[in-house]
């Protein structure tokens, strides 16, 4: 055969490629004389089909050229992307228009401006790197890359979406593909914790359905389904608080918001770690993007109403949650609690109605995007070599792993807003936002400020009881049965990749500022 098998010297043992192997080309040998720990062996590479299946069934080190070439070709279509967007222009850009349902008067409408663009390219940089993350899967990959692009589709169509029905279209495109990827690639309680997403997130929906076609269909002799004309109809206040409400409804479950947000530890507990990715990375920030542009953009009346009560919810969840995320064994359910702190400043900021915290959660955003992102595909690759997600267990990773280490560490540091990243920029603005408001009274700021403090020293303390129980002691390393390997090309790109925008935001933030400042005073023209 032409065909040959190549066993690489990071091999850790996990057997996946053996079990994927459809001949007997591969076995596991005793490594150095040591029976405890084995590699994989291609004794019989004359038998070798060139499936490749070995290849994507490793959790390590199968980087080819073509992968980089991929990035790079998605990253200069996104350079090209932005260099068409005229930064200094709020108005909706690069619009495709096509009328798709005479009867009903529904447009194909698609179009972005200063406040979508950042989630849409957020959007491509994660989904890129989570389908190089995916690469271990073997069962049925073609039909879990698929899923993938479907929820991508869903996504982009979201952010990018200038008809309300067209949204809610979007909106619900990306839930079939989730759901299938947690039923189908999850953990021992998959089925438990898919039905429970798809329960929250499709019953929530009912209330975006029903407010969409509320405000398409009031005062008009035409239904209006068009954002533009939708932000300059005005409603009796009774009804826009109705509309508010079903709106925060699905938007508070999608966010999530305490307390509707049971469903997201048990999905990210169950979930492959690059569907993880892509829900702390995406699809937690499609709620926030949500709430400001129907609720705060199209209901200004009702925001100004609601946003002392946002503002106390988002503190209230910053300290419920991570108090919370401390009492957690399982390490990827305390990543999860972690993701639900964080997004307590994004209500915190949409709350304060002031160009400082709005901006700030616009950044938050974007932040939190690349470090959820990151610390669920870390969390992955150390469970590929462990098989062990209950951090009790763990120990002892930082000497026979100091890539992995060094990564977290610098996320970890991330995660809980150390200057010069991008969640300290962030999180600063945020409150920063709350001071400088000119909604509430002083006492109000002073004593959502403090709380919202007491929420950031909780932070540190469950992101380094992380580190401190994975990285240090030695209650693996002197197993017989533990053996380590540290992170190949694939994951140290991957890692690599998402900590250089992260570090680069939190020296240079005007970069997001400059495509989102001018369309948040628009926004907030409107509470004038």
């Amino acid at each position: 055969m032409s065909h040959s098998v190549k066993i690489y010297d990071t091999c850790i043992g996990c057997t996946q490629c053996v079990r994927a192997c459809p001949t007997d080309v591969l076995e596991m040998i005793p490594w150095d004389g040591c029976k405890a720990k084995q590699i994989a062996s291609a004794p019989r590479t004359e038998d070798c089909v060139g499936c490749k299946r070995c290849e994507s069934a490793c959790p390590t080190d199968f980087l080819s050229v073509r992968v980089y070439l991929w990035h790079e070709t998605t990253r200069s279509m996104a350079y090209v992307f932005c260099y068409h967007f005229e930064l200094d222009d709020p108005l909706i850009q690069l619009t495709e228009n096509y009328k798709w349902i005479h009867f009903f008067d529904f447009y194909w409408r698609f179009g972005i401006d200063g406040f979508s663009l950042g989630p849409i390219l957020l959007t491509g940089f994660i989904t890129t790197l989570a389908t190089l993350a995916a690469q271990p899967v073997t069962r049925e990959s073609k039909l879990f890359y698929f899923l993938m692009l479907a929820m991508y589709s869903g996504q982009i169509g979201t952010f990018s979406s200038q008809d309300i029905l067209l949204f809610f279209i979007m909106w619900e495109l990306e839930l079939i593909p989730v759901y299938l990827l947690l039923s189908m690639w999850g953990g021992k309680k998959r089925l438990y914790s898919a039905t429970k997403f798809i329960l929250y997130t499709a019953g929530s929906s009912v209330f975006l359905l029903l407010g969409i076609l509320g405000m398409s269909l009031y005062s008009s002799n035409e239904p209006t389904l068009n954002f533009e004309l939708l932000t300059n109809q005005s409603y009796p206040v009774a009804l826009e608080i109705i509309f508010y409400i079903g709106f925060l409804i699905a938007f508070a479950v999608k966010s999530p918001i305490i307390p509707l947000h049971t469903w997201l530890p048990d999905t990210h507990g169950e979930a492959h770690y690059s569907t993880c990715m892509l829900l702390a990375g995406i699809l937690l920030k499609m709620g926030a993007y949500g709430l400001v542009r129907i609720n705060m953009e199209l209901l200004s009346r009702a925001h100004s109403i609601f946003s002392p009560w946002l503002m106390l919810l988002g503190s209230i969840q910053i300290i419920y949650a991570a108090s919370t995320s401390l009492g957690q064994r399982n390490l990827k359910k305390r990543i999860a609690y972690s993701s639900i702190s964080h997004m307590g400043f994004l209500i915190l900021g949409i709350g304060s109605i002031s160009d400082t915290g709005l901006n700030g959660a616009i950044l938050q955003i974007i932040s939190h995007g690349f470090i959820g992102a990151a610390l669920f595909f870390l969390a992955g690759t150390s469970y590929d070599r462990l098989r062990l997600l209950y951090l009790d267990e763990m120990g002892g990773m930082a000497i026979p792993m100091p890539k992995i280490f060094t990564v977290f560490t610098i996320l970890s540091m991330a995660s809980l807003a150390l200057p010069g990243m991008s969640g300290f920029v962030a999180e600063l603005m945020v409150l920063l936002g709350i001071i400088t408001s000119q909604k509430y009274l002083l006492i109000t700021k002073i004593l959502i400020t403090f709380v919202t403090a007491i929420g950031m020293i909780l932070t540190p303390i469950y992101s380094l009881s992380i580190l401190r129980q994975m990285f240090y002691g030695y209650k693996l390393f002197n197993t017989p049965n533990s053996y380590f390997f540290d992170s190949g090309p694939r994951e140290l790109f991957i890692a690599i990749s998402i900590l250089i925008p992260v570090i680069s935001i939190g020296i240079y933030p005007d970069f997001i500022f400059s495509f989102s400042a001018d369309k948040v005073e628009v926004i907030l023209s409107n509470f004038l």
